[in-house]
């Protein structure tokens, strides 16, 4: 049984930038998606414990721009029931691919989504050294390009 509960949040509500900055370097990044976004939290009995943003690319493409979850949390399975909500909510919207990007130096990252059905798609380019006004690492290298992984959610 899964003790969380699982909710949109409202349209007006605050937004759980706490929550989001575990997972986005800046609050302005956040911004340049997040207006145009669903966001969804899991909650356990007393506090938001992850995070879900998800932004129609197209009439057939979801994107999960932003997951999160704090780090008391982690390796336990919480991501693997956001990616199970995420791929719910595509379908019953009518979404055929479900998208993530994740940096090139995130090797924890891409291994966690391949696990969970998704298959590397694509790359940006020079992604992080575009967007973000200083550099990032992680893992000790320098961030730079997207890897672009898609979940096909017709088969």
């Amino acid at each position: 049984m899964n003790p969380f509960t699982f909710e949109k949040t409202a349209t007006g509500s605050a937004i759980p930038y706490d929550l989001l900055l575990l997972a986005d370097e800046t609050r302005e990044a956040i911004d340049r998606y997040i207006f145009n976004s669903e966001i969804y939290q899991l909650y356990d009995d007393t506090r938001a414990i992850a995070v879900i943003a998800l932004h129609p690319n197209s009439t057939t493409e979801l994107e999960i721009k932003n997951m999160a979850v704090v780090e008391n949390y982690r390796n336990r399975g919480i991501g693997s029931i956001l990616i199970d909500k995420a791929k719910a909510i595509a379908q019953q919207n009518g979404f055929t691919m479900l998208v993530v990007g994740t940096s090139d130096t995130g090797f924890q990252q891409l291994r966690f989504y391949e696990k969970n059905g998704f298959a590397k798609k694509g790359m940006r380019k020079d992604f992080f050294i575009e967007n973000y006004p200083l550099p990032i690492y992680e893992n000790g290298l320098q961030m730079r390009d997207m890897i672009v992984l898609a979940h096909d959610l017709s088969e």
